[in-house]
């Protein structure tokens, strides 16, 4: 059965950021197996977070993402410049922020709620979803 939300053509990143302004709402924009590839654009900070059952994968595909984490007691930040590639394991508490804006690449498993299972309060610029589907 196929997802009439995602296509089986390629897909042109740079048309399909184009194609939307909204931050912190990211968009499906294919489906690997069981998994979304979402693309996102950030900017200010999201909500400190866990996934509790699954890992996050982060690209940066321009500008700068900072990621705080919890883990082991303590807290520690990421800097992911273009081009780079984190993990933030299954259960880690985690905080995405970008001062200057930045856009990114997620894979999740489908249905990962963007704010995942565990989060504090949401403020209203940051979107609880699952992802959307391209404009």
């Amino acid at each position: 059965m196929t997802d009439q939300r995602i296509t089986v053509e390629p897909v042109v990143l740079s048309a399909a950021f184009s194609a939307f302004e909204a931050l912190w709402s990211p968009r499906i924009v294919a489906r690997v197996n069981d998994y979304d590839v979402r693309i996102a654009k950030v900017a200010g900070e999201h909500v400190w977070h866990a996934h509790d059952d699954t890992d996050e994968f982060f690209l940066v595909l321009e500008g700068e993402l900072r990621i705080a984490l919890r883990d082991g007691g303590g807290e520690r930040e990421v800097v992911l410049p273009r081009g780079t590639v984190f993990v933030v394991p299954r259960g880690t508490e985690h905080k995405p922020s970008s001062e200057a804006g930045a856009s990114i690449l997620l894979f999740e498993p489908t249905g990962t709620l963007t704010v995942g299972d565990r989060h504090d309060e949401i403020p209203p610029h940051v979107d609880a979803t699952v992802g959307h589907a391209l404009p």
